[in-house]
Order: C-alpha cells, then structure tokens, then sequence
C-alpha cells in the first residue's frame, strides 16, 4: 500500500550544513517538486549536488555549482508484505519513516542514533548504529531509483551489475530519489543504561544485547556508561553486572545535555523505533554545536584500539564532548567502512571549533594508522588520499563506475576529487 506522508510545506534548501562549520558555496539552490522537474534541472546543468537533512560535518556534499534538496518531492512509503520490504522517497527521515512501518507491523533491523537523517543520505554515507549482528544501513537498501547525470531516471536492484558499488555512492552518481529496504516484523527493546565499565569487560559488553554503545571521555581509563538496548522479554541485567552499576535516572551521552532529547530507558519497554536511536525525533539531537569523526577498525582490535589511543589521550580529552564505542558487521559493498570486514567503530564528537579539532583529528589517525581505519564517509577526517584507497579492495572500481556513470563530472566537487580524481 501506499500512504502519503505530511503535506506540510517542505523546508527551503539549508545554506548550511546542520553542524553550522560548513556553508555551501552553491551558486544556486534549488527544491523541485515532481520528478520530471528534477530531471529536467539535472539535465540542464553542468555541476550539481543533492544535500539532505545536511548531518555531513564536510565538504562532500559541497558544491560550486547547484545544490538541490529532494524534499519537496511528493513523500510516500510503499510497504510490499510479501517482499517483506519498503520503497521510500529518499529524502524522508528515517523517525518519519520508522513511525508507518510501526503502524504496519514492520520495522527495520537496526537504526542510527539520530532518527533525524535522511535515508539517501544515510545510505550514501553507510551510517550505521550498533550491534555485533548487524550492519550498517546500507546494507538493507534492496533497490535504488536515481536520476543520472543525463536526467535519465535509473532503477537497479540487487541482481543489477554493479550494484554492489552503487548503494554507498557518496551522492556522485546520481541523485536519489527512491531507496527499498529490508524491513523485518515489528519487535519492542528495553534500554538499560549502566556506569563504570572496566576496558577489561569492553567486548563482553558489546555482545551482550541487540545493540550496544559504550560512552567515554579518555579523562579515566574506565568507561564511562554502557546503553545497552535489549530484547524486551529477556531479563534486565544483574545488579553487578559486569561490575557496574546501573543508572537510577535517565542520562544524555553528552555531560550537561538535557536527557529528555533521549529515548526512554530505565528498563521502560517499548517499540524498536523509539528505543534504537539515542534521541528523539522532536528534540535536539546530540549537542548541536559540535563536530564528529569517526573510525571503522577490525574488530578483533578493540583492544589495541584503545590502548593507542592511550597515547593523545591528554589531546582527547580537552576538545572532546564524548566519545562512542560501536560495533557493526560485515558487508559486500565496495565503499562501506565494514566492507568484508566486522568493526569496531570509534566515534568523536568534538566540540565546535574546526582550528582546535584539526589537530587532533590528525593526532588520532596517526595513532589508529597500524589498524587501517576508514572512516565515516560524512565527518570529519584528514586521511591522506592513497592511503584510505589502500584500504578499500572496490576502491578503483568504484572510481570506474563513477567514471561511468558521471563522465562529465556534474555531481564532483573538490573533496570528492581529491579522493576520487579524475
């Protein structure tokens, strides 16, 4: 069936990316509404980007030509029950779309932190939440509907050459429009959050419930808060479970952040889709003023991981805000982080100063380096060019298709060419 989202007028094209450290130099910005218009500005222009909800913290999505959002594309959501999958428009958020999944008793395997994100760009970017049993968000996209450089429109699925290569396409081969997912029977959690973990139980901690992250400040060795988000009939964790204590108030990951933006906790049950996420569609996400980077290593290395980063310890810790301890599984896509490899992901969310983060950004690849970490296609990072295409065994492939698909380089723009140059 399909059922037609809000009819709400859709917000203008952002001038700013969602953190603020980014204004995108567009010449131009454009919100279509019919996909013939949108193929038709396509076709007519020589550069151009889509920008989503804009929870990129760089200059991917950057463009000196146009900027076109897609969210004043009609909205629906097509559940197929018998595929056990949904098409979406790609610019809906994942909340939006979570809440008539529900209402059809389906759901999604796993969700992001933030139920703001948009699913294009979620997907084109392999964001991910947590959990040693499943992958990224990307991983459950069976079907893509894209207008090309051309304006042609482009469905490919997963019997389609290629698209392997196409679902993490970090917005340069063309813009989405439409995304099916996977979806699974509807399911409820239980969110449990406790304190003071010792780095000894990290990995026992991290297979302990359908996802887990694990909070830190690198001020103390010892690990800060465990969320763990569990089934909603097994039993809460022991009192002295793995020697910490459980919280007796709802937390926000971040010190001094209201936790009423958070998802409920304290062992209360309810659906997959308001316990997944740390935070609530309607608040605040996060901190807001903040930056992010992030790091997908073996997940064998957890522990050699950290003890690295012992090492800049003492330049973490003054520009941190927090720091997530993550897991996800492996995968066949070429440029997702976890691509034929299970990871343990390290997430930093970095006060808002780009002059003082920089730095450290740097400091902390240079420790992780032993490990080939990629990271998240959408933060921050300073990775030397060679380096991150070592680490991905698609990676010249990929740079074909883009050659392939975009030939023209309509959608590049000066950090994607510094990656992938052309």
């Amino acid at each position: 069936m399909t059922e037609q989202g809000p009819q709400a007028a859709a917000p203008e094209v952002p001038r700013r990316n969602w953190a603020g450290n980014v204004r995108y130099a567009a010449r131009a910005f454009h919100r279509p509404t019919s996909t013939d218009e949108l193929r038709r500005l396509v076709a007519g222009s020589t550069r151009l980007r889509a920008v989503g909800s804009g929870h990129s913290f760089n200059r991917f999505g950057d463009t000196d030509g146009d900027l076109v959002s897609l969210s004043g594309l009609p909205p629906a959501v097509e559940v197929d029950h018998e595929r056990g999958q949904v098409t979406v428009s790609g610019a809906m958020r994942y909340g939006d779309l979570a809440g008539h999944l529900q209402t059809q008793g389906f759901a999604l395997a796993n969700l992001a932190s933030l139920p703001h994100i948009s699913v294009a760009g979620a997907v084109a970017t392999a964001t991910h939440g947590s959990g040693q049993a499943h992958g990224n968000l990307a991983g459950a996209v069976a079907g893509l509907e894209l207008v090309t450089a051309d304006g042609d429109l482009l469905r490919v699925d997963r019997d389609t050459d290629r698209f392997a290569g196409m679902v993490v396409g970090l917005g340069a081969l063309g813009l989405v429009t439409r995304v099916t997912l996977d979806v699974v029977p509807t399911f409820d959690l239980r969110q449990y959050v406790r304190l003071d973990l010792d780095r000894a139980a990290l990995d026992e901690a991290l297979g302990s419930a359908y996802s887990v992250s694990v909070f830190t400040d690198w001020r103390t060795p010892r690990l800060r808060e465990v969320w763990r988000k569990q089934a909603a009939d097994q039993p809460p964790p022991p009192a002295d479970w793995l020697g910490t204590t459980a919280a007796d108030q709802p937390r926000h990951p971040v010190l001094g952040m209201p936790p009423e933006n958070c998802t409920p906790q304290l062992g209360e049950p309810g659906p997959w889709h308001e316990r997944l996420p740390h935070f609530k569609l309607g608040f605040t996400p996060s901190s807001g003023d903040e930056l992010q980077s992030e790091y997908h290593v073996p997940r064998t290395a957890a522990a050699d991981v950290l003890a690295a980063l012992d090492d800049v310890a003492h330049l973490i810790a003054p520009v941190l805000l927090v720091c997530e301890l993550r897991t996800v599984a492996a995968d066949e896509l070429w440029l997702s982080p976890n691509h034929r490899r299970d990871s343990f992901v390290v997430h930093f969310t970095w006060i808002g100063d780009t002059a003082a983060v920089l730095p450290v950004v740097a400091a902390v690849e240079e420790r992780l380096a032993p490990f080939a970490p990629r990271p998240h296609w959408g933060k921050v990072f300073v990775t030397d060019p060679a380096e991150l295409a070592a680490r991905y065994p698609r990676y010249a492939d990929f740079a074909a298709l883009l050659a392939d698909l975009d030939p023209k380089n309509k959608f590049q723009t000066d950090l994607l060419n510094r990656y992938f140059p052309r």
